[in-house]
């Protein structure tokens, strides 16, 4: 399932905040925690790790390792158990314009860490958190021509090969009359027994996948695809989620790679769209149903003191500060939040309206 927006706003701004973290020498700690594991573990993993840290040459580099240390294990110590979902600590002094500061953060992610890591580096490591804002859902890939096909999947920006085959479908004759006829209808009807097998293996592949396939794109040389579509042994649950057909040289692996590339406009239409959707739901209320929104500041704090919000929109234009309040109030009533951005011509329209702005569940007085 994509994660939440408010979740991924956080996710991006925490990491934005360490990513330029570094320190002189190799003393910031890096702790990741998965889900369902034993912080007690954890602390004591820390305890022994500070014994070992006196052996560090340099007075100063130890000293600064042994506080970060002292400080997680006071972090961890304090926790009843792993949080659900994991948590990710860091901790040490950060050097920056010449200035040395202590820094150290226990971070919640919004999705479940399945790693146990232990560093000490000159940067914190982010990678685990950085993956978690990879696209998560799937797209179906189906190249094609007569002479062979390949199946795949885009799982966020990595490309799977599922399948690939070939047909025996033979090249046209050179032959005339009723013997190039009779041919022609011989490889007319392979081709159809091969399109009829890259549909069940399309099916085989992508059905399964329910919810999370959220759309499939085809492309291949010539008019084959074209032909494969039309044929109508695609089940109609799979065609209904065809986003595009796009012309291009290979129907290989490579084809999949070249197929990616040339759908770049609708991947990112996809979000997009979605943003699109809900703004155009919020303005239709706003219009026709005025009594089931609210926005502006004053409006939708009086709508979320009174529980009355079902979605809460926010401006990615708002300062942080603002938007963090907001969030609070959100979760205290258990409220979806929506962040809106500026790609969108309703997006600076809702920009324009103050940049916050709420679908009520009941009428406020």
């Amino acid at each position: 399932m994509a994660m939440e927006s408010d979740d991924r706003y956080n996710l991006e701004e925490f990491l934005d905040r360490m990513k330029d973290k570094r320190a002189r020498h190799t003393e910031l700690i890096t702790v990741y925690v998965p889900a369902g594991f034993d912080i007690n573990l954890i602390t004591k993993q820390l305890e022994s790790e500070k014994s070992t840290c006196t052996n560090i040459k340099s007075t100063a580099t130890r000293k600064n390792v042994q506080e970060a240390l002292e400080n997680l294990i006071r972090i961890a110590k304090q926790m009843k158990q792993t949080p659900e979902n994991g948590i990710a600590l860091f901790a040490g002094n950060v050097f920056k314009d010449g200035q040395e500061e202590f820094i150290s953060e226990a971070f919640e992610p919004p999705e479940a860490l399945n790693i146990r890591l232990y560093r000490c580096d000159q940067n914190f490591v982010l990678d685990p958190l950085e993956e978690m804002l990879e696209i998560k859902e799937v797209y179906g890939l189906v190249v094609l021509d007569r002479r062979e096909a390949t199946i795949g999947l885009l799982i966020g920006k990595k490309i799977k090969t599922l399948q690939k085959f070939d047909s025996m479908v033979p090249g046209k004759t050179t032959k005339g009359g009723q013997s190039a006829a009779r041919y022609g209808r011989i490889r007319d009807n392979m081709a159809k027994e091969f399109f009829k097998k890259i549909a069940e293996e399309t099916k085989k592949e992508f059905y399964p996948l329910g919810e999370n396939l959220q759309g499939i794109l085809v492309g291949g040389p010539g008019p084959g695809k074209e032909d494969w579509l039309k044929e109508g042994q695609l089940i109609t649950a799979l065609r209904d989620k065809v986003l595009g057909v796009k012309d291009i040289g290979y129907a290989d692996e490579h084809g999949l790679e070249l197929l990616v590339e040339g759908s770049r406009d609708i991947l990112a239409e996809q979000d997009i769209t979605r943003e699109q959707e809900i703004m155009e739901k919020f303005f239709d209320m706003l219009g026709k149903q005025k009594d089931k929104t609210a926005y502006g500041v004053e409006e939708v704090e009086k709508a979320l003191n009174y529980g009355a919000v079902e979605m809460l929109l926010l401006s990615k234009k708002l300062k942080k500060s603002e938007i963090k309040k907001f969030e609070k109030q959100a979760k205290e009533t258990n409220v979806k939040i929506e962040m809106v951005s500026m790609d969108t011509e309703e997006g600076v329209q809702f920009w324009n309206l103050g940049g916050v702005g709420g679908i009520l569940r009941f009428k406020v007085q």
